[in-house]
């Protein structure tokens, strides 16, 4: 048996891939909290369960209307994109003129309100969401046994991360909502509708832990805790790549799960702080992030 540093290399491999599994879904909410907060300076802590809610949609759906894995992934973030849009329209937009407590207050009690609810209709345990038939098989390569599944959930989010970095980087709608944020008033006097664009954006952040959501679903079981559970690291995540940084979030998110997967190997005592760890090293030598702007 092949051996690295007195580790089988299967273990390895294996912790390897946990990792970039882990590091898939802090990049895909890590990204959506970057976007939400870059560009409304709103820090959503409504997040976790955003991605709660869109698992519990694909489950539901899938359960009572027989709607399907593969459409799921297109709906569920639809359908918590559009009601995110007017919990945003209605209730959060009027916060931001206020100092930027009152919106995390806001998101935080929208947070708790949704998680007691579905505890309340479905209970605290989890419920198992059936692996789809095209990916319920794998790979042998020789060394180690790939499940497809797995393997498509870094692909989708890799795929939607460096989708959304692109439109908001490289595309003038994104370029758009950037002037949007620093200077709302003159956007507005060219005709652009800016209240719209801030909408849109909360939706766009909301979508994508919706989308998480689904890609968790056949992954872990779907629990009305299983937000709260990964919002903690996520926010620890987004600090390490830098607040509002769009690609450090998605770099950061990926980096941080091969650290976490890597150390369940060599110390696994500390896989559940290795996180925290960095964080404070990173902040102790760079207070704005590995990605972030200074001052």
């Amino acid at each position: 048996m092949t051996m690295i540093f007195g580790i089988p290399v299967q273990a390895l491999l294996g912790q390897l891939l946990v990792g970039l599994i882990n590091g898939s879904f802090y990049a895909l909410l890590s990204l959506g909290l970057a976007v939400i907060f870059g560009l409304l300076r709103v820090i959503n802590f409504a997040h976790g369960a955003q991605y709660m809610v869109g698992a519990f949609v694909a489950l539901l759906g899938l359960k009572y209307l027989g709607i399907p894995y593969w459409v799921a992934l297109v709906l569920s973030p639809l359908i918590v994109g559009a009601v995110s849009a007017l919990v945003e329209r209605t209730m959060l937009s009027r916060l931001y003129a206020l100092d930027p407590l009152y919106g995390l207050l806001f998101t935080f009690g929208l947070a708790l309100t949704l998680e007691g609810g579905f505890r309340w209709v479905f209970g605290a345990s989890g419920q198992p969401y059936p692996v789809p038939a095209s990916l319920n098989w794998g790979v042998n390569l020789g060394f180690m046994f790939l499940p497809v599944g797995r393997a498509w959930v870094i692909v989708a989010s890799l795929v939607a991360c460096l989708a959304v970095w692109a439109l908001i980087e490289k595309t003038r709608l994104g370029a758009t909502l950037r002037a949007a944020t620093e200077n709302p008033t003159l956007v507005q006097s060219f005709g652009i509708n800016v209240p719209l664009l801030l909408t849109l954006t909360y939706a766009l952040g909301a979508g994508l832990a919706a989308l998480a959501g689904v890609l968790a679903a056949p992954v872990y079981q779907v629990s009305p805790l299983m937000g709260s559970n990964i919002i903690i690291v996520v926010f620890a995540v987004v600090v390490v790549g830098g607040m509002g940084s769009i690609l450090g979030a998605i770099l950061t998110g990926y980096m941080l799960g091969v650290a976490e997967g890597l150390t369940k190997v060599f110390y696994p005592e500390a896989s559940n702080i290795v996180i925290f760890v960095i964080m404070a090293i990173v902040l102790i030598l760079r207070p704005a992030g590995l990605f972030g702007k200074e001052g």
